[in-house]
């Protein structure tokens, strides 16, 4: 089977496990690119991302450019005669950029487009209840996950599986389906295909903090589906009065039921037993959470430590 010639894009431990099995696989890596390194936490220590370790440990040529259209950069990557780039998990690219090598650039996203476009597909998967999901490969183009489907496969989503859990099982079918997408441009026996016009597509819109809040005026299944679509990054959250003080409380985890009740949504009950909190049409029984200031605990040491709340805030 003939060999391509890959410049690979990339970040996150998503991204580093596509570039692993390519660079597994009959396939050569001839450069990688990621983003540059940065100073985080207590001692603002320098950490590079997940790809560029991989790249290290692995005697990868990597780039980390701060800007994609530098001219010394792209000359760079010129130089190297790629014949495809394959892209997950990075940043827009410049159309001087993914147009640059003779097969073209696809990317790697984790949905069934034209579902879940945008920067967070598998937690808008999880949230919005569904039952399947996968992940595409696609050529780009200067919109935004809507170039040219090359291949897809489908997966399916368990009752209370989190985003995390998901995450980690496309990662590694992922992988697999960019190895596969390479071998099938490498013998021309993909035929690419335009995406389904949608009406009303699903999206997946960047998600910021306030967006994890958690309104208990949904119905119970509701609650409970965004509560494991947000777990266990970025975590959905309330916040809850201790005496006069007010605290974020996260939640990742939980189970629900539906029964009648009188209960405005949002209140709650507490012994030293049982955390439950009313919804529109039942309880939700946070299981694994955590307090601001404290660390993630499961209910019961939480109950443990903490049993005089006065509500939670809706």
């Amino acid at each position: 089977m003939k060999s391509l010639k890959v410049i690979f894009f990339g970040t996150p431990e998503f991204a580093k496990n596509s570039l692993k099995a390519i660079h597994e696989s009959h396939h050569e890596v001839v450069g990688v690119v990621t983003v540059a390194d940065k100073a985080s936490g207590r001692g603002q220590k320098i950490h590079e991302s997940p790809v560029k370790t991989y790249a290290v440990e692995n005697n990868l040529h990597v780039f980390q450019p701060e800007k994609l259209r530098n001219p010394e950069f792209l000359n760079e990557i010129r130089s190297l005669n790629a014949d495809v780039f394959v892209v997950v998990a990075f940043r827009m690219m410049p159309k001087i950029l993914f147009e640059m090598p003779e097969i073209g650039t696809f990317n790697l996203h984790a949905s069934l487009l034209p579902d879940y476009r945008g920067a967070a597909p598998i937690n808008y998967a999880v949230i919005n209840g569904e039952t399947k999901t996968g992940a595409t490969t696609f050529f780009i183009n200067e919109k935004i996950d809507e170039g040219n489907i090359l291949l897809q496969d489908e997966i399916e989503i368990s009752a209370d599986e989190n985003a995390g859990m998901l995450h980690d099982r496309l990662m590694e079918m992922g992988a697999k389906l960019v190895v596969k997408t390479l071998d099938g441009l490498a013998e021309n026996s993909i035929q690419e295909k335009p995406q389904l016009a949608v009406e009303n597509p699903k999206n997946a819109f960047k998600i910021f903090k306030e967006d994890t809040r958690i309104n208990w005026e949904m119905n119970s299944e509701n609650v409970h589906n965004f509560i494991r679509g947000m777990s266990p990054y970025p975590c959905a959250f309330t916040t809850i009065k201790i005496g006069k003080e007010e605290k974020s409380l996260k939640i990742f985890e939980g189970k629900f039921e539906i029964s009648a009740h009188e209960k405005a949504p949002g209140s709650l009950e507490i012994d030293k037993n049982q955390f439950k909190i009313y919804t529109k049409d039942g309880v939700y029984f946070p299981e694994e959470l955590q307090l601001e200031g404290k660390k993630r605990m499961n209910v019961k040491a939480f109950l443990n430590g903490f049993q005089h709340f006065d509500s939670i805030s809706r």
